[in-house]
């Protein structure tokens, strides 16, 4: 079998420090089906798309409007494409409930059976995205709603959207008795200088949660069994968890350059911005990729073969492939992650696609999602162009890569900035 591959586009639909935020309205897909068959044009059969909650039923679980919704996935099945679908994208529900609602798994699933039974030709379904990061997002660092920052609320956010998962696979598999669920997570990994090796054991340690708790992996043994019932995390809740979720599951892997990160009590060799702590020491939280690093300590492969290990015998694919970046850099980036892919599948790894995403571009992810400064930042298309989205040099090699298998481009025989010495600090450089 080879690789497959899939699309997806940005459709967070979230409540943010500044309000809602609604990707698939702020990079204008929402007024453009024709997005859909430039898609298609690519040789994507597979695109992560969304019957987004929030949207459905803003108002009342009796009052959905899935007009928009059933004209988009029409034209989907008219092109051959088939729908992975996502109900909450980093998202909190409607406004009557959220992620700290002891309802929100059972609210979730209902809604999910009712997608699940209006669209039963749906087979793949995510409902709910990046568990562990929206968590954090939402309960650690307090950037979306509702707003927690601490690690109590963190874990008590986490329990409920993979509650939600559970309920919801329930409810959709009593209308889909086959249909998959496709886990998405971002797969990042924190360093350290030696005397905070113990802050990055914690994180590396808590990075995998959401999916030790998908996997049932979390019983009473685990070493964060202890701290989610410390958080008011129902045991009831863990141990429906602990018998984990039927397969068919595929784990779908996400990885950005900013998922890697470098921890440092010298704060004079960074910005401002990356200046924190954690009540014992402080310290600078930068991007692996701006330190000086071992070679093959970082990166696609590492990082996707780490995952792989961890949960051997599940599918795998890379769900999300995306740098806010040139188009040069962009078709590097993704033609490294197809690389490491394929260096994997060698040695056994069952991975069976690359997600190129955020397709029509996104918009201020740069402040996740916190300001509204209208920054975009391109995909495959570059909605700016006058007369319409225009496709950009990722776009052909996308579509390279899903006509021929392979991107062949002479920009590809120059490595991409983060390969480069100038990507590090200037005081790190400065420094030796």
């Amino acid at each position: 079998m080879t690789v497959a591959l899939w699309g997806g586009l940005e459709c967070s639909v979230l409540r943010s420090a500044c309000g809602w935020r609604d990707q698939i309205r702020e990079t204008g897909h929402h007024d453009r089906i024709a997005d859909l068959e430039a898609i298609a044009g690519l040789g994507i059969r597979q695109l992560r798309y969304t019957v987004s909650w929030e949207r459905v039923a803003p108002d009342s679980p009796l009052d959905c409007d899935w007009a928009w919704h059933d004209e988009r996935l029409a034209e989907l099945r008219r092109l051959g494409i088939a729908p992975i679908i996502g109900i909450v994208h980093h998202g909190s529900g409607p406004a009557r409930t959220g992620l700290d609602d002891p309802r929100f798994p059972v609210l979730l699933a209902e809604f999910a059976g009712r997608v699940a039974r209006r669209y039963p030709w749906i087979t793949d379904w995510t409902p709910v995205n990046e568990p562990l990061t929206t968590a954090r997002f939402s309960g650690l660092y307090g950037h979306w709603s509702p707003f927690g920052t601490g690690e109590a609320s963190f874990l008590r956010i986490l329990a409920n959207e993979c509650h939600g998962v559970l309920l919801s696979m329930q409810a959709i598999r009593a209308a889909i008795p086959n249909a998959r669920l496709v886990q998405t997570e971002d797969i990042g990994h924190t360093f350290s200088t030696p005397l905070l090796a113990y802050q990055a054991r914690y994180e590396n340690a808590r990075r995998w949660l959401s999916l030790d708790l998908l996997c049932g992996r979390v019983g009473r043994d685990h070493p964060w069994h202890g701290k989610l019932l410390a958080a008011g995390v129902p045991e009831a809740l863990l141990e429906n968890l602990a018998a984990g979720i039927p397969e068919p599951m595929l784990l779908g892997l996400n990885y950005y350059i900013t998922s890697e990160r470098f921890l440092d009590q010298r704060l004079g060799l960074y910005p401002p911005g990356t200046h924190g702590g954690n009540g014992r020491h402080r310290y600078a939280d930068t991007e692996a990729v701006r330190v000086p690093m071992p070679p093959g300590s970082t990166g696609w492969l590492p990082r996707l073969r780490e995952a792989w290990q961890r949960y051997p015998g599940l599918p795998l694919a890379v769900t999300e492939v995306h740098i806010g970046c040139t188009e040069d850099e962009q078709l590097r980036w993704l033609a490294g992650c197809w690389a490491a892919v394929a260096a994997l599948r060698v040695e056994g790894a069952p991975f069976e696609a690359v997600t190129p995403w955020a397709l029509f571009g996104a918009v201020d992810w740069c402040s996740l999602l916190a300001r509204r400064e209208g920054r975009y930042e391109a995909g495959a298309f570059d909605i700016r162009a006058p007369g319409g989205p225009r496709p950009t040099l990722l776009a052909e090699g996308i579509a390279t890569l899903g006509h021929r298998g392979r991107i062949d481009h002479p920009l590809l025989d120059s490595p991409g900035w983060w390969a480069l010495e100038e990507r590090v600090h200037p005081e790190l450089r400065q420094a030796g």
